[in-house]
């Protein structure tokens, strides 16, 4: 079975763009990604589309081309734009189609996710009372942590401090202002402890993907960038998820660390030979843990990782290169596609000055959605 290639990337930058609707975004990420890769829409034999508040990504043909074209619509919390990415390369791994498209896109609101207790299998009561809101959720999760593995406060505040100093350099990032670390530590508090620089916000954005069969790649004369792996899992019994009404005194796995397992073992690679990873870090604890969860060192190296400067961009394992959530926002339709777009850039070596140092080869994007959903990649040229 042939590799499957990306051969073209487009994006529409996130944060606000008044007038601009989310689909209309992730038209202009369509249009960018075939630009990139030389095509026409018509050539295109079929698409995933996510978006989780701002329509069905099929209507967008309205403004692409009534091709008839095989749109399948995908939605999976902040796992969706990796859930359209996984589906859409098994569709040309399985032979049937050469040439397809993942994209995503959303629009939401100022404040924060307006998640329902409904729509998670939960009771009325249990947002009544308060247990939808996340930001306490993410607070208590790393709280435990912390107490368990001795990660301090200081260690939250350099992920944050890293994010905005990345995303000085990346066009499509939110907010591209630095932030000093004083200033991180020192701010209001949200949910203790994190302060209101150590959330993403909700956001705008739109990216699109044109993956391609090893065969149409040298066809078309692109740089062969592989999708090595394309994991997506649900959670294991004993895992500690958003919105879980309770938690086993026995801790079990987790859906990342069983998606990270397969993708290393689809690849044949392991964690030491990835040069580049995009983490899910919707708050600055989630880069933390999910450095442990996906297998890149263990719980509690963490805070001699970041005070010695490792997930720098010339560190030993840089980490969320453009910002991540954190500075980008996260509309969930697109996140987990921007990291992926993210390391073909950095794969081709266009990160201009966020750009990883000595020609990187291969490439880890991570994305975690409710109610305990993972998908991974790894990518190599």
């Amino acid at each position: 079975m042939s590799d499957v290639c990306i051969v073209g990337i487009g994006i529409h930058r996130f944060g606000r763009t008044d007038g601009l609707s989310g689909l209309q975004q992730g038209v202009h990420a369509v249009r960018a990604a075939l630009g990139d890769a030389g095509v026409d829409w018509p050539q295109i034999q079929f698409a995933y589309g996510g978006s989780d508040a701002a329509g069905n990504p099929d209507t967008m043909v309205e403004q692409l081309g009534l091709t008839g074209v095989q749109f399948i619509n995908v939605k999976n919390g902040c796992a969706t734009g990796g859930s359209a990415l996984f589906s859409a390369q098994m569709a040309i791994k399985s032979g049937e189609f050469e040439l397809g498209l993942a994209v995503g896109f959303d629009k939401h609101p100022r404040g924060a996710f307006n998640a329902l207790p409904a729509e998670y299998n939960l009771p009325d009561w249990y947002g009544e009372a308060g247990y939808m809101i996340t930001t306490q959720f993410f607070a208590a999760k790393i709280m435990r942590y912390m107490h368990e593995f001795g990660i301090s406060p200081t260690s939250l505040g350099r992920v944050a401090e890293k994010a905005f100093r990345n995303a000085v350099h990346a066009p499509h990032a939110w907010r591209r202002e630095p932030v000093d670390l004083d200033t991180i530590m020192g701010a209001p508090l949200v949910s203790d402890p994190y302060t209101k620089y150590m959330f993403c916000s909700p956001a705008e954005g739109g990216v699109a993907l044109v993956l391609a069969s090893e065969r149409k790649a040298r066809e078309l004369g692109k740089p062969l960038i592989r999708l090595k792996a394309a994991t997506m899992r649900t959670r294991p019994p004993g895992s500690f998820e958003v919105f879980a009404p309770s938690i086993d005194i026995a801790r079990g796995g987790s859906a990342t660390r069983i998606a990270a397992a397969d993708a290393f073992r689809q690849a044949g690679i392991g964690p030491d030979e990835i040069a580049v990873a995009q983490l899910q870090d919707t708050e600055a604890g989630a880069e933390i843990m999910h450095m442990a969860e996906n297998g890149f060192c263990a719980d509690g190296e963490q805070e001699a990782w970041l005070a010695e400067g490792r997930t720098e961009l010339a560190g030993r394992l840089p980490v969320n290169t453009d910002g991540g959530c954190l500075a980008c926002g996260e509309p969930i339709g697109a996140s987990g596609l921007r990291q992926v777009y993210e390391n073909v850039v950095q794969l081709r070596g266009d990160g201009g000055g966020r750009q990883v140092p000595g020609s990187p080869r291969t490439a880890y994007s991570h994305v975690y959605g409710a109610p305990g959903v993972s998908a991974v990649t790894i990518l190599e040229r």
